[in-house]
């Protein structure tokens, strides 16, 4: 095996896209001569909008094949195959049930862009099979079955990385890093900014699902219901049993960075959340999650963390004109976070005082050293796999939980239309305070045979 940097070194080059023929070879030629037992075989499962990007990552690392690609979408399967052969020379297997991919022993892990109703239930059945696993954000649909995934990651010893990953975004690791050494003084309040303004997708009847797929498998745990063509793929972010709107779709990137910089490892004790869908009617549009939607966590010592969801023509905020972004307030100033740029200020003052290209603050990781986009976290996963060491995750299932936990609380308080209060604090979240109905909403029900196991 390698020596940790070095792996971490070809592996970085790789996902960044640099090119393989820079150390002598093109990816196609250096997949053909490496050999079996020092690859690492992945499958993508999930291989529509984000899936490409797992895609693209996999096959841009010299040491990892892409061995499958699996969704019930099966007219996809051709078109993403392609990608895989046009980037390495080699074709994929293909399937659309997960179920298959688990039981193939030859693969290692397994990355998922599913939709967000099979990201828990997909990674407890891959990790009981033996493989590791990368979930992209939110890491579950409902609480419960976070607590379930991590649970699972435990007893079957995987890597479990959760892909928030601003984690491995290198000016964004240096802006936390400055927070939480105190650069703008203790810090009171973080508030995240998910501007994206989306227009109507329109209504539809009920029809039959197209030929190309497994509908059955595509609804999985969730309960029965006819096809619509406007809950299907990307859509389905829009529907409480199969999404969690804007606020639990972009919004956990900026969850989790706002909670990281104010240092939280625990729930808040009290979140209230309000909102409503402003840009059409129901016979306009058959969304249901809310396209404005305002959240307001405080934690025990006080702190306040902030959420705003904006899906109409909006003006940015701040200095840096955010729109996806994050702005934290502390006793001796305020620092701003948009994507990989970072700058704090002084109060009173409108020039920064230190900010990326102005600040030179590094953590010691050896992954930081190479990372200097989103496509480390896939690496920082590889190298983890490869080490064995969970502690190397920069996110981990129980670090991605508690971000996670945010926006899917918030959405039941919107939904109820009252304050939540946290029964106890800790990491785990399994009552609120006299609230049964709250309490009810804190897991779903699955459907048969899709059914979370018992024995976690």
């Amino acid at each position: 095996m390698e020596p940790r940097r070095e792996f971490i070194r070809k592996t970085l080059l790789g996902t960044a896209g640099i090119a393989a023929g820079g150390l002598g070879f093109s990816a196609k030629s250096y997949a053909s001569i490496m050999g079996a037992n020092e690859r690492i075989n992945m499958a993508v499962i999930g291989i529509n909008g984000r899936g490409q990007d797992h895609i693209k990552a996999w096959t841009g690392m010299k040491d990892v094949k892409l061995k499958t690609l699996c969704d019930v979408h099966t007219e996809l399967l051709p078109l993403r195959s392609k990608l895989v052969v046009d980037k390495t020379g080699q074709t994929p297997h293909t399937e659309w049930d997960m179920r298959r991919v688990f039981e193939d022993k030859d693969i290692h892990a397994v990355s998922f862009a599913t939709p967000n109703f099979w990201h828990a239930l997909g990674t407890i059945w891959a990790c009981q099979a033996g493989k590791h696993v990368y979930v992209e954000k939110p890491c579950c649909h409902d609480i419960g079955e976070g607590l379930k995934m991590i649970a699972a990651a435990e007893k079957y010893d995987r890597r479990v990385q959760v892909g928030f990953q601003n984690r491995s975004i290198r000016e964004v690791m240096e802006a936390i890093k400055f927070l939480h050494e105190g650069g703008i003084g203790e810090v009171f309040m973080a508030r995240g900014l998910c501007i994206k303004p989306r227009a109507s997708f329109g209504i539809a009847k009920d029809s039959a699902p197209p030929a190309s797929l497994h509908y059955d498998m595509w609804l999985g745990p969730v309960a029965e219901r006819p096809y619509n063509e406007k809950r299907d793929l990307y859509n389905w972010h829009w529907f409480w049993d199969t999404g969690n709107g804007d606020t639990g779709n972009q919004g956990p990137h900026q969850f989790d960075i706002a909670r990281w910089g104010l240092n939280k490892n625990e729930n808040p004790v009290s979140v209230f959340s309000s909102g409503g869908i402003y840009g059409w009617s129901p016979a306009e549009c058959a969304q249901e999650t809310p396209d404005t939607q305002i959240s307001v966590f405080k934690y025990a010592d006080g702190t306040l963390l902030e959420f705003e969801t904006r899906g109409r023509a909006s003006n940015a905020e701040s200095d840096l004109g955010i729109r996806i972004g994050n702005i934290f307030y502390g006793k001796q100033g305020y620092l701003e976070i948009d994507g990989s740029t970072w700058k704090a200020y002084h109060h009173g003052e409108d020039k920064p005082f230190a900010g990326s290209g102005i600040h030179a603050t590094k953590p010691t990781d050896p992954t930081f050293l190479a990372a200097p986009d989103g496509s480390g976290h896939f690496a920082n996963f590889i190298d983890t796999v490869r080490t064995g060491n969970s502690k190397g995750l920069h996110c981990p299932v129980s670090t991605g939980y508690l971000s996670t936990v945010l926006p899917l609380m918030a959405n039941i308080s919107y939904r109820l239309k009252r304050e939540l209060r946290v029964e106890g604090t800790g990491t785990k979240l399994e009552k609120f305070v006299n609230d049964p109905e709250a309490d009810a909403m804190l897991a779903s029900k699955y459907r048969s045979p899709y059914l979370m196991p018992a024995d976690l």
